[in-house]
């Protein structure tokens, strides 16, 4: 059985059995200091946190935030207390919990029933350089409705985030979040999803800058025939610790969850942590379910840690698994472009390109996919891979 986290005992620390036993609370005082001897906090760099884990932060304002929506998508800022607040998820670790008693209002992004619109809509971040700042928002896809929402954090800042994601029945949410932060900025985001019947969400997360990032999305499977696809691309240099934490959670029946995440890493420093969860509860018979975390490293002294977890309380499934693995250049690729008179950096550029394309094709919206091409491009260039 995989250790995923600890909790007090009479006797000392000892590891929870399975990922759902984790407290749930908005509560900052349910939850201990940060420090590395917990878990969920073992990797990170603390003296990055540029004050996210104070009880009291700052919050963002609208006009902190610029909304460009999609033809009939609504946006509008409600009190954190009200409905539907808290129904995708609640906090399991302290800074998310920091964050929601700090944010006192919440952007509500929603999804008409039976909308389809084939614009995305875009909600950019870009907080300057005061201060830790919390946010919370709330994203609805109406039943049998289809969509596109981009969750875009650019400029420099720090910050704590809750965003909820819920589908209503048969609805299509295609939600990306991307983290290209200027050096010097932190940035800590809880995702809780929460999928109808017969629903379908593509979340992906891009993270290409800031000193730390730390994205935890988790997915609730508690409808029967919801679909879930996680896809994740980063791109670390010295400067950079991204962590990501999927987390699958399988509780009705006939459901189906593929997680892959891809990342690059160069330069001395450069540290990415990827900790894949999923859990397939009793309840959750005919589940098809896999994982995968690939890691490339480019340069000496780059680390990247992955640990894929696979907990099953049911035999009556369709099928699970996972899958990592971290590792240099293919040196039979290298030879095989080089024997075609590419010179050596062109061809690890081109190999690092044909890793990373597999992910970047999946966020299906041309102007993110360029500008990630364009930021994966000049990398590159600078590095003299």
């Amino acid at each position: 059985m995989a250790q995923h986290g600890i909790e007090p005992h009479s006797h000392g620390l000892v590891p929870l059995q399975t990922r759902n036993e984790r407290p749930r609370s908005t509560s900052i005082s349910d939850f201990q200091e940060l420090t590395n001897r917990q878990e969920i906090w073992r990797y990170l760099p603390m003296d990055r946190l540029n004050g996210l884990d104070a009880e009291v932060i700052g919050e963002v304002t609208d006009e902190e935030i610029q909304i460009e929506l999609a033809t009939g998508v609504s946006a509008n800022w409600i009190e954190s207390t009200s409905k539907p607040v808290g129904s995708a998820g609640l906090p399991e670790d302290r800074i998310s919990a920091i964050a929601w008693t700090n944010a006192s209002k919440t952007l509500l992004v929603e999804v008409p029933e039976n909308l389809e619109v084939a614009e995305p809509t875009f909600l950019t971040l870009d907080l300057g350089e005061i201060g830790a700042k919390a946010v919370h928002i709330f994203v609805r896809a109406g039943a049998n409705s289809k969509a596109t929402v981009v969750l875009d954090h650019t400029g420099s800042g720090s910050l704590a985030e809750n965003v909820e994601i819920v589908l209503d029945s048969g609805a299509k949410l295609d939600f990306v979040s991307i983290q290209d932060w200027n050096r010097g900025s932190a940035h800590v985001s809880t995702q809780f999803t929460r999928l109808g019947k017969d629903s379908t969400l593509k979340h992906v997360v891009v993270s290409l800058g800031g000193d730390l990032v730390r994205v935890t999305p988790s997915a609730a499977l508690d409808s029967p025939g919801a679909e879930i696809q996680m896809f994740g691309v980063y791109l670390a240099d010295s400067s950079n610790y991204f962590e990501h934490r999927p987390y699958v959670d399988h509780i009705a029946e006939n459901c189906i969850s593929n997680v892959a995440y891809k990342g690059a890493l160069q330069g001395a420093g450069a540290h990415t942590v990827w900790v894949g969860d999923v859990l397939i509860r009793e309840t959750a018979v005919g589940t098809n379910s896999y994982e995968l975390n690939r890691n490339l490293l480019l340069t000496d002294g780059s680390r990247a840690d992955s640990v894929p977890n696979l907990e099953i309380e049911t035999g009556k499934i369709e099928g699970a698994g996972h899958a990592s693995a971290s590792g240099r250049f293919d040196d039979e690729q290298l030879f095989y472009l080089m024997a075609r008179g590419i010179g050596e950096s062109e061809a690890k550029r081109l190999v690092v390109r044909g890793f990373l394309h597999e992910i970047v094709q999946k966020v299906g919206i041309s102007q993110v996919e360029d500008r990630l091409i364009a930021s994966i491009e000049k990398e590159l260039e600078q590095v003299g891979a």
